[in-house]
């Protein structure tokens, strides 16, 4: 069997990362966790998450950094790069968590607390 390698990406004191790093645990399921306050954004993984999602999923319009944010800076997210650009200086306006599962040479992302998703995707791993 091939071994899946699962990064979730997000901030340890966010519910929602909570919540989906206690359903990963629940399900036997071994992951890394990367953190954004402390290791930053991954910029080379960016352009993946957002060919997979799009930015307009990943960036969290309906959390307080993104209402904290100027209308001038809000309106200036319109493409890609802008919202790399955002996400980068601004990590926590990143819906979370971004979790990213590689197995057998291919790479699923999903954004936010996505169960049945990830249980699609265990079943995948396992063979079945």
């Amino acid at each position: 069997m091939t071994t899946s390698l699962i990064t979730v990406y997000g901030i340890p004191n966010c519910d929602t990362v909570k919540k989906s790093r206690v359903w990963l645990t629940e399900h036997g399921v071994d992951y890394q966790f990367h953190d954004f306050k402390k290791q930053g954004v991954p910029a080379h993984r960016l352009p993946d998450w957002m060919a997979a999602a799009g930015w307009q999923k990943l960036v969290n319009r309906q959390g307080t950094t993104w209402r904290k944010l100027d209308a001038q800076t809000q309106a200036a997210v319109t493409n890609d790069d802008s919202a790399s650009a955002l996400m980068q200086a601004q990590p926590s306006v990143i819906k979370r968590p971004v979790v990213e599962w590689q197995h057998g040479g291919q790479v699923h992302i999903s954004v936010g607390f996505a169960p049945d998703q990830w249980q699609m995707w265990l079943g995948r791993a396992a063979g079945t």
